[in-house]
Order: structure tokens, then C-alpha cells, then sequence
């Protein structure tokens, strides 16, 4: 098992300048099979209330200018993405979080948006109405380069906030994202989210055998680069 923090040590890296092909391809290059995720986000369905968590299983991507592919030369490949998410991780995470008796919502779609600024009121408008759930400036594209490389992620997002909210009520802007709003409330969540975390690796079979949406070759080809920039 390995582990990576995506902010870098002390979350010192942004999310729009985080290197996320070089992330994805060194825990592949590793030899590992399976990616487990986690996230802060914000909740843009209603139902979704600050301290609930989600496995979200579709993604709206709202960033630019991210590398967001291996096969930028000669070889070109076309990875299937309609479930961003591997099915069979995400049904054996949802079981595992069953078993250990966690109260989780089992699909969602995430809205990624670029970063670092959070969102308008009209643009986390706009996100609802889209058929964003929660939103984040992360999940993409680690969820596309791992499936480039044929491993499986799966992800578990904590609801912090209620994004920039409607506006509608003094009570609601409570839940207003601010960084400070997010830490502290990813700090109170640790010991029920490492708990969860360990749950979900613990009960991905050892047989677990990734989709191939890319040809065997071409992923070898990219795992056997000395570099990834």
C-alpha cells in the first residue's frame, strides 16, 4: 500500500498547479491497482448537508489548462470515461462503509472546478441547475489518468460547506465555503474518515483486476518513461 498527499506535504500546492500525471503515474508505476480518494467538498444538492459523506460516480469538469493526459505524442488513445469512477471499486467501498455501519449517500456527480478561488453565487447556481451534487477542485484529472493507466480509483468525499450558497436566508450563509470553514471541519471528520478510508482498502478482494480501457502497450509504454512532466 502506498500513500500521497496530493497537496504535498502541509498542503503547500494549489489545486490547479498540483502535478497530477506525475502523481497518477508514480503510484502506478508502483505497481498499484487500485486508487482510494478522498475529498473536501461543497454541497450544491440541498440534501446534501455539511458532514455528509458521498462516493460520488460522475463528474462535470469545469477546469483548463491541466495536463490531463498521457498520450499527448505519437501514441493516441481515446480512454472510454462514461463512468469516471471504477463501478467495482465503488460497489466494493459502498459495502465496506455498509459493514462497518456508515451512513453515506452512494452516487452524486462532483462539478471540478479550477481553483484556488471557490465559487459565485451565480456560478454555484448555475452548477445545481447543471445537475452538479458537490463540487471540488480536485477529482479531475486524476479520475481520467488513472483510467489511462488502467488502474481503478475510487473516491470518498466529505460535504463541508454549502458551496456559495443561495443566499436565500441568514441561516444558510453559515455554511458559506471559506478555507478556514473547510480545515476545520476535514479535522473534526478525521477519525470517522480514516476510518472509513481503511475500511474501503481493506475490502477491495486481493483478486481485484482493474478495467483495460487502454491498450496493454501503450500503458506500458508510459509506465517505462524515466519522467513524467
Amino acid at each position: 500500500m502506498a500513500f500521497l498527499p496530493r497537496h504535498g506535504k502541509g498542503h503547500t500546492v494549489a489545486p490547479h498547479r498540483i502535478n497530477y500525471r506525475a502523481n497518477i503515474w508514480a503510484l502506478a508505476s508502483l505497481g498499484v491497482r487500485a486508487i482510494v480518494t478522498s475529498s473536501a467538498v461543497g454541497g450544491l444538492n440541498p440534501d446534501l448537508s455539511p458532514g455528509t459523506f458521498v462516493l460520488p460516480d460522475q463528474i462535470i469538469d469545469r477546469t483548463y489548462g491541466r495536463a490531463d493526459t498521457f498520450y499527448d505524442g505519437d501514441s493516441v488513445q481515446h480512454v472510454a470515461l462514461a463512468d469516471p469512477y471504477c463501478p467495482e471499486l465503488h460497489r466494493f467501498a459502498a459495502a465496506s462503509l455498509s459493514i462497518i455501519g456508515e451512513t453515506f449517500v452512494g452516487h452524486g456527480t462532483t462539478v471540478v472546478i479550477q481553483g484556488p478561488r471557490f465559487s459565485t453565487r451565480a456560478e454555484s447556481r448555475w452548477f445545481r441547475a447543471a445537475g452538479g451534487d458537490i463540487i471540488n477542485m480536485t477529482q479531475y484529472p486524476e479520475a481520467a489518468l488513472a483510467a489511462e493507466l488502467n488502474v481503478g480509483l475510487v473516491n470518498i468525499s466529505l460535504v463541508t460547506d454549502s458551496d456559495a450558497g443561495d443566499g436565500a436566508s441568514e441561516d444558510a450563509s453559515s455554511d458559506e465555503v471559506s478555507a478556514q470553514l473547510v480545515f476545520e471541519r476535514m479535522a473534526a471528520a478525521q477519525p470517522r474518515l480514516l476510518s472509513m478510508l481503511g475500511a474501503i482498502v481493506e475490502g477491495i478482494p486481493d483478486g481485484y483486476t482493474p478495467r483495460q480501457l487502454i491498450p496493454a502497450e501503450a500503458v506500458g509504454a508510459v509506465l517505462a518513461a524515466k519522467t513524467v512532466r
